[in-house]
């Protein structure tokens, strides 16, 4: 018998151990490696105020109706008869009255209201134009002051970035309610 025999039929040999050792490390260390390479894991995004379903009150949301002219009623149905029935996650809710010239969406209610007087506000006050659309931002809304209706925006503090929502709204004004006569400085050019 040669020494290759002998080996293989004895006990085991320091090959066969060292094999038998080194195997299942390097799987470890493969494994370690792929866990330390792989990218970190990202955290879960946060619900926004209007992420997932709603409960939605059955109550219609609270709104006053000024008087309109003949005139203000017109642009102020056209308008509403073009407003989205949800705006982002927001659905479309029953108003208290006015349904012609007001809109309301999601919870804590978000107010769409046509007609009305136009915002007084100091001539040094900011104006946004925000997507073709004039608004100044006071009394907790924002309001158009480029439009030949006044529409006001009223947005809860309960969602972030308020100019981000009322601009949803800009280019469906700029469809339906026809450019003032006089324009306050700052709003850029006609659209």
């Amino acid at each position: 018998m040669s020494n290759d025999q002998t080996a293989r039929s004895g006990p085991a040999s320091a090959k066969t151990i060292a094999t038998l050792v080194a195997l299942p490390l390097a799987l470890l260390a493969g494994f370690g490696f792929f866990q330390a390479m792989r990218p970190p894991a990202e955290p879960a995004p946060q619900p926004s105020v209007a992420a997932g379903p709603q409960v939605m009150p059955t109550t219609p949301v609270t709104m006053a109706a000024p008087a309109l002219n003949e005139r203000q009623a017109t642009v102020c149905r056209a308008l509403l008869s073009q407003l989205p029935d949800q705006v982002r996650d927001l659905p479309r809710r029953d108003v208290s009255a006015g349904h012609e010239q007001n809109a309301a969406y999601g919870e804590p209610a978000l107010t769409v209201a046509c007609g009305g007087p136009a915002p007084s506000f100091a001539p040094t006050d900011d104006v946004y134009t925000l997507d073709g659309v004039c608004w100044h931002k006071g009394d907790g809304a924002w309001t158009t002051v480029d439009r030949e209706v006044p529409v006001r925006v009223t947005v809860p503090a309960a969602y972030d970035t308020p100019g981000q929502w009322v601009i949803n709204f800009s280019k469906t004004l700029l469809a339906t309610v026809p450019h003032a006569e006089r324009i306050p400085v700052g709003c850029g050019t006609r659209a």
